[in-house]
């Protein structure tokens, strides 16, 4: 596909990367000539400077032609405009824009439709963060918690520790611990070097395992992995912008909530919108501060300001005072892999937006897109389509398909069923396949694998 990305921020360089990896022809537009040539320098892509949504500079980047344009720049009134822009003048078929402020997100239905603000699809960093981190707190031990199939079907990872049940053991004693719970382990990262994990795989002690289960069995799963977490009760939040107060409003009332925010008039702000939570104008980074608000009995620490520096400085001092779980927003990759153990887990809006943006740019009849590992793996949801002879899936049982090198099927989804990938299982028609890919390059292969064809003859 012919794509316009418009902003060469973190979120558009790493986009443009993803993308141009992939054999797209991809042109990036950005007003700073330094941070184009430095992506131009490693990447097969074309480069415009100037203003994202200024018709001239559209028109240079080929917007008249354009198969899909996505605008992801630091402003939301510039993302929008470029996408009315290239409806108007362009006619860009497909159009994608990052949109931030929560004042135009309560508007979302009537404000983007074709006959207003003509975006074909909303991507909302703030609200997806949310999304992330609110799974992460109820399912306590978990280091990631996905989505599939409208939440039929979940992805979690979990650190194996010394003690759990299978820990030490092949991952086929599984089935014998839990007869009536269906399981896959998808993967397994020891020491960041992937395993595709087969029956006699046996599971050692801080291995990162990623396993699929019914939403209604994750928690039985994780106990044989490690000891299981009580669920959390008390979340202390660091930061009252846009996430931290997204995040208070999405569990005010169901957990013992304080945020902590420097702004006083932010604070009144929040203290009338958040009904049971407790408000505190400080710094999460004061020791006094946090000693007076117990930080030792908070079972979930999350510092969610703008600045990664303060966040991680908040988030060491938190765990050190006793908090239980530290989740960190980091936004520079290159902090996120010195995170250590003082830090549960690092949040990056960048790879959790990617993977959205991902679920409307793939080929393929694609639900669900989810970025792993800092970028360096995905799972995905994709709909299976054709019969026997046009598709080299439908019609075939799992053990027939063949699988590109790093990629396992993890599940099945027909209807309101859930079927656990095992060999026997048959793909049928409309099935919502979910594929864990170790190797994210492996994702031009699995599209032509379910593109329908003539599946039969080759």
């Amino acid at each position: 596909m012919k794509i316009i990305i418009l902003g060469a921020g973190q979120v558009g360089g790493t986009l443009a990367e993803h993308l141009a990896n992939e054999q797209n022809d991809i042109t990036v537009v950005d007003t700073d000539a330094e941070k184009l040539r430095t992506l131009q320098d490693r990447l097969d892509i074309g480069t415009v400077v100037g203003g994202a949504s200024h018709p001239n500079t559209l028109y240079k980047a080929g917007a008249d032609d354009a198969d899909m344009l996505i605008a992801v720049t630091n402003s939301d009134e510039i993302n929008m405009m470029a996408c009315q822009v290239a409806h108007t003048l362009y006619n860009t078929p497909t159009k994608i824009s990052r949109v931030r402020s929560p004042n135009y997100l309560a508007h979302q239905e009537q404000l983007f439709n074709p006959g207003n603000v003509p975006v074909d699809v909303i991507i909302g960093p703030e609200q997806l963060v949310t999304n992330n981190i609110r799974q992460l707190i109820g399912n306590p031990g978990a280091l990631q918690v996905l989505d599939f199939a409208d939440g039929k079907v979940q992805l979690v990872a979990v650190r194996a520790y010394y003690g759990g049940p299978i820990v030490g053991q092949e991952l086929q004693e599984i089935r014998k611990h839990m007869p009536q719970v269906d399981t896959r382990v998808a993967a397994i990262f020891r020491q960041d070097r992937p395993i595709i994990p087969e029956g006699n795989t046996v599971v050692e002690v801080d291995d990162e395992v990623f396993f699929i289960a019914a939403r209604k069995h994750i928690r039985a799963v994780m106990s044989e992995l490690r000891k299981v977490d009580k669920p959390y009760k008390r979340v202390m939040i660091a930061g009252g912008g846009n996430i931290g107060a997204t995040l208070a409003q999405s569990i005010d009332g169901q957990y013992q909530v304080k945020v902590i925010e420097k702004s006083y008039s932010r604070c009144r702000v929040l203290s009338e919108r958040l009904k049971h939570s407790i408000v505190l104008c400080g710094s999460a980074a004061e020791p006094q501060l946090l000693t007076a608000e117990n930080i030792e009995n908070t079972d979930v620490f999350c510092a969610l300001t703008n600045n990664d520096e303060s966040n991680i400085m908040m988030s060491m001092l938190a765990k050190r005072m006793g908090a239980k779980k530290v989740i960190t927003l980091i936004t520079n990759s290159a902090y996120a892999e010195l995170v250590g153990d003082e830090i549960d887990i690092a949040i990056s809006p960048q790879q959790i937006t990617i993977g959205s943006l991902l679920t409307h740019v793939r080929r393929g009849d694609i639900s669900n897109v989810h970025s792993l590992r800092r970028g360096a793996a995905e799972a995905i949801e994709l709909t299976a389509h054709g019969d026997a002879y046009s598709s080299k899936v439908v019609g075939r049982r799992l053990d027939e398909i063949n699988l590109p090198d790093g990629v396992t099927i993890g599940a099945i989804v027909r209807g309101s069923e859930v079927l656990i990938a095992h060999g026997h299982v048959v793909v049928e028609p409309n099935d919502h396949v979910i594929l864990f890919l170790v190797d994210r390059s492996r994702i031009s292969a699995v599209e032509k694998l379910f593109a329908v064809g003539f599946g039969f003859f080759s």
